[in-house]
């Protein structure tokens, strides 16, 4: 019955992203691809079939290249296009890319933090349905992991802490020690000049960093958060900004719809035995550390619908384990390539 409701839950979420209303939408879809899918046996043809069936304007991936084999998104695009959906190829052959059906005007990396060089940002510029953007694919800096502090492990070396370590302004020093906050300010400089030209601006990718909106009082006895309450930096920083993610935009209830990406419950890598899908086994390291930001200074523009897309299943203590609620989780019938699960955007122009 379980798997009825689940089968009937997607294909009315199919529909309503398909169905416009007399509204144009814009469609985007955030990723990252864990190795450039080399992790998951059929994770390449996986990867096609995921992007094949959001049919997104825009799609935001990171870790798209592999060791020597920097040509997966060019794939991916041949292979949609055989599909008879169309794609230019931005970012080809860096781990950080985009994709889009529209033709671009410009594209530049930028936001690029001395020291962090290899975190540069992509942005696109092009224009949809005579509104003009602004579109950044991110992947931050992966080090100094703070948010595993209150699990009881290191977020540098990933080994076990004596103690959990609770106090927030011990864990934002510990954070501030990687180039994330450097990056979203960066960011913000390079915006800025957008929103001044009246683009809309779109970032999207994987933060490695939580969002402060889901580390207040109502999450604070949740997932070995050990009662921490932080306001993490690059959210904080958007948020007073001006930015707006888009998942809490659409469900503010962080307790109710935690909107978890990572790690996923991805049982074709368990399967495999390759690499491991959790980092602090011992622990409840459940989180949301990928999104989709956006400014307008037209509030016409506005988002319509955000969804975690990928297997209805996460990775607690070093075991996949269901959803509580699978129907707030759309899961494509694709293998999965990821150790992330993504974000589907929908946007009202």
């Amino acid at each position: 019955m379980k798997k009825i409701l689940s089968i009937l839950f997607v294909l009315t979420i199919s529909a309503a992203l398909s169905y416009t209303g007399g509204c144009r939408t814009l469609k985007v879809f955030q990723l990252n691809l864990w190795g450039a899918t080399t992790n998951v046996p059929g994770g390449e043809a996986g990867a096609a079939d995921v992007l094949a069936w959001t049919d997104a304007d825009i799609v935001l991936l990171c870790e798209a290249t592999a060791g020597k084999d920097t040509s997966l998104v060019r794939r991916l695009a041949r292979d949609l296009s055989e599909r008879g959906l169309d794609y230019h190829v931005h970012g080809s052959g860096h781990p950080v890319c985009m994709l889009t059906k529209t033709e671009p005007e410009s594209v530049e990396w930028t936001c690029i933090v001395p020291g962090n060089e290899e975190r540069a940002i992509l942005k696109v510029t092009l224009e949809i349905g005579g509104r003009q953007f602004a579109v950044y694919s991110a992947h931050l800096d992966h080090r100094h992991y703070g948010c595993y502090l209150p699990r009881g492990y290191s977020g540098t070396t990933w080994k076990k802490l004596g103690t959990p370590v609770t106090d927030e302004s011990s864990i934002l020093e510990s954070n501030r020690e990687s180039y994330r906050d450097e990056s979203i300010r960066a960011f913000l400089a390079e915006a800025r000049k957008d929103i001044a030209a009246g683009r809309t601006v779109i970032l999207g990718g994987d933060f490695n960093e939580p969002s402060h909106l889901d580390w207040g009082e109502s999450t604070s006895g949740l997932r070995d958060h050990r009662g921490a309450v932080v306001r993490w930096d690059c959210s904080s920083i958007l948020e007073e900004a001006g930015f707006t993610d888009t998942y809490r935009q659409v469900h503010p209830d962080p307790a109710a719809c935690p909107g978890i990406t990572y790690p996923a419950g991805n049982t074709e890598a368990e399967k495999a035995g390759l690499n491991r899908l959790s980092w602090a086994p011992e622990a409840d390291e459940r989180e949301r550390i990928d999104f989709i930001y956006y400014y307008s200074p037209d509030r016409s523009f506005s988002v319509r619908s955000c969804t975690v897309t990928g297997p209805a299943a996460t990775v607690v203590r070093n075991r996949i384990v269901p959803d509580e609620d699978p129907e707030q989780v759309i899961v494509p019938d694709a293998v999965w390539p990821s150790d992330h699960r993504g974000n589907l955007a929908v946007f009202n122009l």
